[in-house]
């Protein structure tokens, strides 16, 4: 699996086609593990080399027996078109996910659905003027950690995933819905880290090429997100 530098900060999604029954989102959250996630609401500013690029409003909360993370980026690079990405990530207490839809407006109008069960993702891709695409991806656990180009907030997510009462280097499987291939990455705390005079909780995220830094309030909610090789930075406004 590859986090491909250009596509952190700009590469387009595909759009919703199913949601989940109420009753099978009880029924995942009947046999989900402990609590992990908590409320968060906010707004974000991606910027790209310091240069403001897009925006990126989102929220998490508890919603059918489960919880529910939404988000929506405009996102308007120097070069190019602008685009509408929008992503709802249906998840269980543990962080487990249970339904992931997502839609990328542009040009063209593009999305998926993903529905996770067992340790198996089934995707299905729509794109428009082409058949949908469906695939199945295998993982070697539920927790799964969904991570989209575009939809920053989902790092907000990991960061409760991540078990602080162990700390040390912790592995997920991830998947990125633009890309048909289950991947891992590895997550650790950094301990005290500071940016613009402030000081945060750090959290290394590190893929087979890139590392991303994620820095945190008291609480363990995103305050902001770097990645320094592509100069990529999404601060919480």
């Amino acid at each position: 699996m590859k986090f491909r530098t250009a596509s952190i900060a700009l590469v387009l999604g595909i759009v919703v086609c199913a949601r989940l029954s109420l009753a099978a989102q009880k029924k995942a959250a009947e046999t989900s593990g402990p609590v992990v996630l908590a409320q968060d609401k906010g707004k974000l500013t991606i910027k790209l080399g310091g240069q403001t690029v897009g925006h990126e409003e989102f929220e998490i909360a508890p919603s059918g027996g489960g919880w529910l993370a939404k988000g929506t980026a405009e996102i308007k690079p120097p070069e190019g078109g602008s685009s509408k990405v929008s992503g709802s990530l249906t998840l269980q207490a543990d962080g487990a996910p249970i339904s992931y839809d997502w839609s990328a407006q542009a040009e063209k109008t593009n999305g998926a659905h993903v529905l996770f069960a067992n340790g198996v993702a089934k995707i299905t891709l729509e794109m428009q003027g082409a058949r949908p695409f469906q695939q199945d991806l295998s993982f070697n656990s539920p927790l799964i950690a969904v991570l989209d180009n575009n939809l920053y907030h989902q790092y907000a997510v990991l960061a409760r995933i991540y078990d602080w009462s162990k700390r040390g280097v912790q592995t997920f499987p991830v998947i990125i819905p633009q890309e048909l291939t289950p991947g891992s990455i590895t997550v650790q705390s950094t301990g005290s880290a500071g940016a613009d005079g402030k000081t945060y909780e750090g959290l290394k995220v590190t893929t087979s090429d890139l590392e991303i830094l994620l820095l945190l309030d008291g609480n363990h909610r995103l305050m902001r997100l770097e990645v320094p090789d592509a100069k990529v930075s999404v601060v919480r406004e």
